[in-house]
């Protein structure tokens, strides 16, 4: 069964940095480097909405609204990815979740969830 454990939030203040991980585990050995990981978030009130993904290939693509200010990684042998999140604003502030499509696409549906991790940006 595959699972995926976030951690690495907290509190922190506007302009603050924060660096969330994610560690799966239950994978058949050497599949994790074919499946793509993304970091989503919701905040109270709001849709869920993709943060930042990475295929295979190490390709990142990024929300609008993080662009510049937070980059997303991985290590295959640690079966973990990160996302490094720098000049943090108040709008950052939300439960962030990583996710896998058990894939080498990032177009399919994600399946596997973690439970999350809370951030809280204070101005």
């Amino acid at each position: 069964q595959v699972q995926v454990k976030e951690s690495g939030g907290g509190s922190v203040q506007a302009g603050g940095s924060l660096q969330l991980s994610c560690a799966a585990s239950g994978i058949m050995p050497g599949r994790y480097s074919n499946y793509c990981m993304a970091w989503f978030r919701q905040a109270p009130g709001k849709d869920r909405e993709e943060v930042a993904r990475i295929d295979p290939e190490f390709t990142t693509h990024y929300a609008d609204s993080v662009k510049g200010r937070f980059t997303i990684s991985r290590d295959n042998a640690k079966e973990t990815v990160y996302l490094q999140m720098t000049a943090l604003k108040s709008e950052d502030t939300a439960m962030y979740y990583c996710a896998s499509t058990r894939s080498v696409w990032c177009g399919v549906g994600f399946l596997d969830w973690g439970q999350g991790t809370q951030v809280t940006v204070s101005s």
